[in-house]
């Protein structure tokens, strides 16, 4: 289950800091946890520190501290604290004391780091990989020392180093290499490389495009290229690379500039101007650098898209962090000014730069001494940078007050408009404020006096789309409509959805349907089914986010069923039941028939209620009555009765009767649910009329809480019986048909309109009513009925049902890697009804959505939740359930994580025994989880022992180790166990004991296959031969050739336990030769040769002559050469020449013999031979020629050739069409053609006011058949004037001219204005 795009929360509230301690001064750090007992753990450069007089490691509550004492220089390295998941990197940088002399020396100023004087430090201090071409060979990569040292850490992103802008001539090839860090990851990246926006390089891989990747287990990073062979000029252009592990996304832009290959003993300038225009990148060039240094700022990298990709990754990862601290705005500029030149590297490490070398060409221009200014006290920066929606101010200093100053944006004038922009006077200082800074806005901007100027360049940061507003799961039935909803940081941003990985196009509209509305984004379902199961991620640039969908099958469950109900005639009968779906719909039916409604039928639907109300009952009414829900298999029935009151003929003083009637239940228990309304009709019969005394009598306690007394009509006394004292409480006079009051109140006595309590006395009845029964309604009630011919009592048990209390926090057990035990005790108040079962829910720590885990009630007591992501935190709480309803939920248990021990390591083997050590190897387990993995841990027992031994203290990294100092000859069992966070894992044992002794073993050498012949090399060649052995003790390794000791100064020998090397690192003819190998042990001995031949270009073949020549034949012959290269003649080359060319064509290619026969020659052509010898290693150098030459003589009648005056065909350059005069917008390209004529061809010179723009980067000089075409890149209005294309040669010269005007653009005005 794919876990959504959030960064899990830091167990820290308080971080350490990187610190500066002076030498031998004390360091503390810090930190803070969220909960107290959490173990923490302070590391030094990956190891764990131990306390110790250095070290001083404190903990208090949630308070800790790490204080390092008598810091020195080897303290300056990178320190970790570890808490749970969470891992702090911070730095301890350690400065010299400053020392104090007496007399200070004057102040100087602090010296520029000298870049112009060491271009080649400047050029070498790229970062890690090097992305300029090869010639066949693949690019080599060079890592620094610190980088071999330790394994850098990437503060921004996920790249450790980017693929670099590159170029290469046609033919050549490149690799481009990305580097990803791969400690903190639990599996490989996946990277992408694209060609321009959507071409996948995946699906391209073949004979000029080769992806490779690799894994540096040192370091722990993931080397991922992309190698480009035999380049074409198609292949330029612009590249991404995308790296996205579990919870990050991270891209790099790069670009290929693709040369063409110039001719010999000239220069291309139009392929140098299209690589400086290429690599560029589309960056503006404005009027200065075009004049002075237009030659090398048309090789700058676009500055202003590479800051704001680097702060944009700033942002994304300050975001993921959920960093409280503010970051203060880096000027990397200024760093750079004040750097040293060795501390470039470092710092472009620290602040992602990826093109240092152009930058640094950049800095190299900014740190030249300008010339002194007269209108200037303070120029402008280099360059300022912003954030989309700030301002900045642009700021002068004037050596005159009173100049007229002018501000221009892309050499357009800017003029005042509204509040954009504001121009300031204070002083000396005139200061430009650009408000509401956009994307346009970024741009050269140039402060003029006069003729003189000062120039900047603005970049503006546009900031990633965020996602403000997380996705939330859902749980819903089949066919309901689902909605899923995110907003975003901005309006308008591109929003992508996607479905267990695969992405939701707008081809499945009919499906899906897409919303937005401003920052909110909508993905709706209409009719959910099974299959819309699954997890559903929205993904911006700046972030993703995750939830997951279930949709269940519909299940109707029944919270209160109707009941059986005994009515009087011209009462109200209510049918109600109450069922868990509110949209569920139903019908009523009397005895079979639907029920329609009247106006005393009513059918009722509020919220999960049902309600069937029929008044004034009447005989008719008695039926069986039943409701059926709308698509579910359920009946809920009950029967209505009718009560016929009788009457008879009564004799007067008829003692009095009460004639109960318990609705069906117990004769004398009365159920009511809490919350409804009690009401208690008693039938009583007497004459004369019986005095009603109403009584709560409660067995628990001793005292009685009150008692009403009803007198009938004119004599109707409410009476209160308190202590078994009678207390009038109305006048007999008045007529009194109801009073209240509360059974709870003893003293309190209520009127009509009060409280909860009445008692209404009829005729022939008396009705005590509660409404809203309550728990402490609870008891027994007992109606007293007296008249002076007896009296009768009848006691009603009154039982009060309700909802069961919440039960108590579940806990939370056996928490696995997606599934845990939750257990939870039953309520301490059943409700009055037996809990029937429980409903458990889950959600996520930082979510407010509850979400379902079962729709069955859970009979027990504990229940295993399923299908949770691992290394998020959820918590559970339960409801429980009886026949009234469902209580309310309990408190939320404790937080938890899943998370599962990893699985036991694999092949775990003995490599090595000696007699008094083990080593042992592994490999890592197949599964790790979301706990990582902190090492393993070895035991060892004796056989016949079940006590385990821990063989080493700690834990260990490494997938290897040697157990040292056991007794010699005992027998061992080892066994080892990998940990996590979750604990150890299943432990993986030696398949059998081990007995630490050293076995002799005979020495035996096992020569590879390929050395049993003889091994041809090359002159020049690296030979490397491996001999792989076996023996013990180690044996000793004797190497001789041809019989004599080899001389270490040209062959270099290194011998290991288990192989022994050979390395030549530049083969030479001498080198050939039988090598002997010896593996000796005591007096075993075991012997091996191995026959090295080492070939070298063979010598010319020897006394090349024609023999014989015959119509279009000649025979030729010759010796084989002296010197055969130490390898076998496999044939010859032979080839001829016409004497008039001279042009060399291969006659016989492989020719074995030493004489052969040229025929098809030509007749009256005059021809040479040369032969080349040829052998294993290839051609040689130099071929053997005929001395003499061949003549073809020609058959028949010479013939003579007349002789003619050659043409002279010279004429001086003429314009063949005149080169017009144009008007141009500012800002597009515009060009300036004619046509020419002339023999030999004329050179062709432009000006402009008279100056050559031979040297100028900003035109582009073409000539195509006579047509002639300058080309000026986005011109301005400076870029106006007359201008001359000039045409020479050796016969003369022409001019033409023409006048260039360039208007201001349009939208720039506009924009002016806005």
């Amino acid at each position: 289950m794919p876990e959504p795009v959030k960064k899990p929360a830091s167990a820290f509230i308080k971080k350490p800091k990187t610190t500066d301690v002076v030498a031998g001064g004390v360091a503390v750090f810090e930190a803070e946890t969220e909960k107290t007992g959490i173990k923490v753990k302070w590391q030094r450069n990956g190891i764990e520190i131990a306390a110790s007089d250095k070290y001083v490691i404190k903990s208090e509550g949630n308070k800790h501290s790490l204080t390092i004492n008598s810091v020195g220089k080897e303290d300056d390295v990178t320190y970790a604290v570890i808490a749970g998941s969470s891992k702090v990197k911070f730095e301890l940088k350690v400065k010299e004391p400053e020392k104090v002399e007496e007399t200070p020396p004057p102040p100087e100023p602090a010296p520029q780091p000298a870049v112009s004087d060491a271009p080649k430090g400047a050029d070498t201090s790229q970062p890690t990989i090097s992305n300029e071409p090869t010639g066949d060979s693949k690019s080599s990569e060079v890592l620094p020392t610190e980088a071999q040292q330790e394994a850098p850490v990437d503060p921004i992103g996920v790249f450790v180093t980017r693929p670099q802008d590159g170029e290469v001539t046609v033919g050549g090839n490149i690799t481009f290499t990305a580097k990803v860090a791969g400690e903190s990851l639990l599996k490989k990246p996946s990277v992408k490389w694209f060609k321009g926006k959507w071409m996948d390089l995946g699906s391209k891989v073949g004979k000029h495009l080769q992806l490779h990747e690799n894994y540096d287990r040192n370091n722990k990073i993931y080397v991922f290229e992309m190698q480009i062979i035999e380049a074409k000029m198609a292949y330029a252009g612009a590249y991404r690379c995308e790296a996205a592990t579990k919870d990050k996304f991270d891209s790099c832009n790069f670009s290929l500039v693709v040369n063409e290959a110039p001719a010999a003993g000239e220069m291309d300038f139009r392929s140098a101007l299209r690589r400086g225009s290429m690599v560029g990148g589309g960056r503006r060039m404005t009027g200065a650098f075009a004049s002075a240094d237009g030659h090398e700022e048309g090789r700058e990298l676009d500055f202003s898209a590479l800051l704001r990709k680097r702060d944009s990754f700033l942002r994304s990862v300050q975001r993921i962090e959920a960093k409280t601290e503010a970051q203060p705005d880096v000027d990397v500029w200024e760093i750079l000014r004040k750097a040293p030149a060795s501390e470039y590297e470092k710092i472009a490490f620290q602040y992602g730069i990826t093109d240092l070398r152009g930058m640094l060409k950049r800095l190299k221009r900014m740190k030249k001494e300008e010339k002194k200014s007269t209108a200037f006290a303070k120029r402008l920066e280099p360059a300022y940078q912003t954030d989309k929606g700030q301002k900045i101010k642009l700021m002068v200093e004037l050596a005159n007050p009173d100049d007229e100053v002018k501000w221009l944006k892309n050499g357009q004038e800017i003029q005042v408009s509204g509040g954009k922009y504001i121009f300031e006077a204070l002083g000396n200082k005139r200061i430009l404020t650009i408000n509401h800074c956009s994307l346009a806005d970024d741009a050269a901007y140039q402060c003029v006096i006069g003729e003189e100027k000062t120039f900047t360049e603005l970049f503006v940061r546009e900031p990633p789309v965020l996602i403000t507003h997380s996705l939330e799961d859902q749980v819903v039935m089949v066919g309901e409509r689902v909605e899923f909803e995110i907003e975003v940081s901005e309006e308008g941003a591109t929003v992508k959805w996607e479905k267990d990985g695969v992405e939701l196009t707008r081809e499945e509209a009919f499906k899906y349907r897409f919303k937005k509305d401003g920052k909110k984004h909508y993905l709706i379902i209409n009719e959910s089914t099974k299959e819309d199961n699954g997890h559903y991620k929205a993904k911006t640039n700046g972030g993703e986010s995750v939830a997951e969908l279930i949709v269940q099958e519909k299940k109707l469950e029944v919270y209160q069923s109707i009941a059986d109900l005994t009515v009087k005639a011209r009462d109200q009968a209510v049918f109600k039941c109450e069922v868990s779906d509110e949209n569920v719909k139903g019908i009523w039916l009397k005895n079979g028939k639907e029920v329609i409604p009247n106006e005393r039928t009513k059918i009722s639907h509020i919220g999960r209620i049902h309600k069937l109300t029929i008044d004034d009952v009447t005989p008719e009414d008695e039926a069986d009555y039943s409701f059926i829900p709308e698509g579910f298999a359920y009946n809920l029935s009950a029967h209505l009765r009718f009560l016929e009151v009788k009457i008879d003929f009564v004799p007067r003083h008829e003692p009095p009767k009460i004639r109960l009637d318990c609705m069906g239940q117990s004769p004398d228990t009365i159920i009511v649910v809490a919350g409804n309304k009690l009401r208690l009709d008693v039938p009583i019969s007497g004459d004369p009329v019986p005095t009603v005394i109403w009584q709560k009598v409660n067995k628990f306690r001793a005292r009685q809480h009150g008692a009403f007394q009803m007198f009938p009509h004119s004599s109707c006394v409410l009476c209160l019986f308190q202590n078994n004292e009678l207390v009038l409480l109305s006048d007999p006079s008045k007529d009194i048909t109801g009073t209240g009051g509360d059974l709870n109140n003893d003293n309190k006595v209520f009127s009509d309109s009060e409280g909860r309590v009445r008692v209404e006395m009829y005729e022939d009845h008396c009705v005590f009513t509660i409404e809203g029964a309550e728990k402490e309604d609870e008891g027994v009630y007992r109606v007293t009925l007296k008249n002076p011919a007896g009296e009768d009592t009848a006691d009603i048990t009154v039982k009060v049902i309700d909802v069961p209390d919440p039960p108590e926090a579940p806990e939370i057990t056996n928490v696995g890697e997606d599934n845990c035990t939750v257990q939870w005790q039953p309520p301490k108040y059943d409700g009055g009804q037996p809990v029937l079962g429980y409903i458990l829910e889950r959600k996520k720590k930082k979510s407010y959505r509850w979400m379902r885990l079962n729709f069955d009630l859970l009979k027990d007591l504990s229940y295993e939740a399923k299908r949770m992501i691992e290394g998020v935190v959820y918590e559970m709480r339960i409801y429980a359930v009886n026949s009234v309803g469902m209580s309310r939920p309990s408190a939320a248990s404790q937080p938890f994580m899943p998370i599962a021990p990893p699985s036991e390591p694999t092949h775990f083997t003995v490599e090595d025994i000696c007699d008094t050590s083990v080593t042992l190897k592994w490999r890592p387990p197949e599964r790790i989880g979301a706990g990582g993995l902190d090492g393993y841990n070895i035991e060892y027992c004796k056989e016949g022992s079940t006590e385990w031994i821990p063989a080493l203290h700690g834990l260990i990294e490494r997938t290897s180790v040697l157990v040292k100092d056991l007794v010699t000859g005992d027998k061992l069992n080892f066994r080892i166990t990998a940990v996590n966070l979750a604990g150890a894992s299943q432990p993986a044992v030696t398949k059998e004991p081990v007995t630490v002794r050293e076995i002799l073993q005979r020495p035996k050498i096992w020569l590879p296959r390929n050395l049993r012949q003889t091994l041809m090399k090359k002159v020049g060649d690296t030979i490397n031969i491996v001999v792989p052995f076996q023996g013990k003790p180690r044996p000793k390794v004797i190497w001789t050739k041809d019989g004599q000791p080899i001389d270490s100064k040209e062959v270099g020998i290194r011998n290991s336990n288990t192989d022994t090397i050979l390395f030549i690192r530049k083969a030479e003819r001498h080198h050939s030769g039988i090598y002997e190998v010896e593996v000796q042990i005591e007096s075993m001995i075991d012997k091996a040769t191995v026959t090295i031949q080492i070939m070298d270009k063979p010598g010319p073949p020897q006394n090349v002559k024609i023999v014989d020549v015959w119509g279009f034949n000649v025979a030729l012959e010759w010796k084989p050469p002296q010197d055969d290269g130490n390898a076998p003649i496999t044939g010859y080359t032979v080839q001829k020449a016409d004497k008039k060319t001279m042009e060399w064509y291969t006659v016989f290619e492989h020719y074995r013999r030493t004489n052969c026969v040229a025929s098809d020659l030509i007749m009256g052509n005059e021809y040479y031979f040369r032969v080349f010898s040829e052998n294993l290693y290839g051609l040689s150098e130099n071929a053997a020629n005929t001395k003499n030459s061949a003549y073809i003589k020609k058959t028949g009648t010479d013939y003579k050739p007349p002789n003619y005056k050659e043409h002279d065909f010279s004429e001086a350059p003429k314009f063949t069409h005149p080169l017009p005069d144009r008007s141009v917008i500012s800002g597009y390209n515009a060009t300036l053609s004619c046509a020419v004529r002339g023999s030999p061809k004329p050179k062709i010179f432009w000006f402009k006011n008279k100056v050559d723009l031979s040297g100028d980067a900003k035109y582009r000089m073409f000539s195509k058949h006579g047509v002639l075409t300058l080309e000026i890149r986005k011109p301005s209005p400076f870029d106006g004037g007359l201008y001359t294309c000039k045409a020479v040669n050796e016969c003369g010269e022409a001019e033409i001219e023409c006048r260039l005007d360039v208007r201001g653009n349009k939208e720039d005005a506009t924009h002016s204005v806005l």
